[in-house]
């Protein structure tokens, strides 16, 4: 259930289809066991079910919206450590210092492309390239800074932590969704509400049996899209890297 979540368009059309066939079966349990009213009183029960899946999804909405900001804020930060490291960099040696400008400004075209990759992009030799680089770019300013210890060549260490761990921060992030329990808890109540209003539906109201599901598959799809970090329609775009990028590129 988890690959699914990276592909928001396939899970709306999934809950629809699902949704829209609970609430057919609640309507032919109705005529096939059910006389009419016998079941006048369900109002209040659909009422409560349907009150505990809006809260449900809204509060599922906002665990989204606040994951999609963190990301956000975290491209921004990422894209200042680089900036600022690579800055920094400037401070060492020769030859150390061209080699790392060169260093971080590759770096910065893999985190580009990182960002740009879709869910069903194979990503695991773009990230042993990007760790292997960063080994490089580390061993270039500890190996700078053994051999000469002072306040200087402190920061430009300091700096280089900062790039390396923003990386870590802008993955924990990409990692953090909201947990497939919540989805399975949200799909239940959801199935559950289209087949008692498929069960109280009569034959003057069956359009009922196609709105509240399409309504519920349309708040799962914007609920997974702002979810997913690399398989929806929203997605964080790395403006501030590529912003950084058009800056760097020329001085290579």
């Amino acid at each position: 259930m988890a690959q699914i979540m990276n592909f928001p368009i396939l899970l709306c059309i999934c809950s629809l289809l699902c949704l829209w066939a609970t609430a057919r079966l609640g309507a032919y349990v109705r005529r096939r066991f059910v006389s009419d009213g016998e079941h006048d009183d369900f109002a209040s029960v659909i009422g409560a079910t349907l009150t505990l899946l809006g809260l449900l999804i809204g509060f599922s909405f906002s665990m989204a919206i606040g994951r999609y900001d963190q990301r956000k804020n975290y491209e921004e930060e990422e894209a200042n450590a680089i900036g600022t490291e690579y800055v920094r960099a400037d401070l060492l040696p020769e030859p150390t210092r061209t080699t790392v400008q060169a260093q971080m400004v590759e770096y910065l075209d893999l985190r580009i492309k990182r960002y740009n990759a879709h869910a069903i992009h194979d990503t695991s030799a773009l990230a042993a390239k990007t760790a292997q680089l960063q080994n490089d770019m580390w061993n270039e300013v500890k190996t700078a800074a053994a051999a000469n210890p002072n306040p200087v060549m402190a920061t430009v260490v300091t700096g280089m932590n900062d790039v390396l761990n923003r990386q870590g921060y802008t993955q924990a992030a990409r990692l953090n969704r909201i947990p497939i329990p919540a989805w399975e808890l949200m799909a239940a109540i959801a199935l559950l509400c289209t087949f008692l209003l498929g069960f109280d539906a009569k034959k003057s109201s069956r359009l009922k049996l196609l709105v509240v599901p399409l309504a519920v598959s349309i708040s799962f799809l914007l609920i997974a899209d702002l979810d997913s970090p690399q398989g929806g329609l929203i997605r964080v775009s790395p403006q501030n890297l590529q912003v950084l990028a058009d800056s760097l590129h020329p001085n290579k």
